[in-house]
């Protein structure tokens, strides 16, 4: 698999964005922590569970699905380190609720290149679905002949 990180100068309106997702990530991972703290569920149920979620809270909706489903994986991951034991047999600690998560994972999705006639390249997420961003153009005005 191979991975790509980048470093980008972004627009404050994008670091808004990001933010936003970050903060989506983290409530959905907590949010299906606490499924699994409440009825036991499997892993499997933690992605359903996204779904609901999205439905649910309109600000879940707005993230990208893949994006949703990376969350609830990482809940299930640290899941599945609590239920087996090392080597020597003991349990690791019961997973935690995030308090500072500091990253979304978008897989395949996520991030598109703006168009190339701009100017200078940019990187335009497209996780975070809102009616304010990017901003629509005015609407023009019916000139008079």
């Amino acid at each position: 698999m191979l991975i790509l990180e980048y470093k980008l100068i972004v627009s404050g309106l994008q670091a808004t964005a990001v933010g936003e997702a970050i903060k989506v990530v983290q409530f959905i991972r907590n949010k299906a922590l606490r499924l699994w703290m409440d009825t036991n569920a499997k892993p499997y149920d933690l992605n359903r569970y996204c779904a609901v979620l999205a439905k649910e809270y309109p600000f879940a909706d707005a993230l990208n699905s893949q994006a949703r489903q990376a969350a609830s994986e990482r809940a299930a991951y640290a899941i599945s380190r609590y239920l087996k034991p090392d080597k020597a047999g003991k349990r690791l600690k019961k997973p935690k609720f995030q308090k500072n998560n500091r990253s979304v994972e978008y897989k395949t999705t996520g991030w598109k290149p703006s168009p190339p006639n701009r100017g200078t390249p940019t990187w335009t997420p497209t996780c975070v679905r809102r009616s304010s961003w990017p901003r629509p153009s005015p609407p023009r005005r019916p000139t008079a002949r």
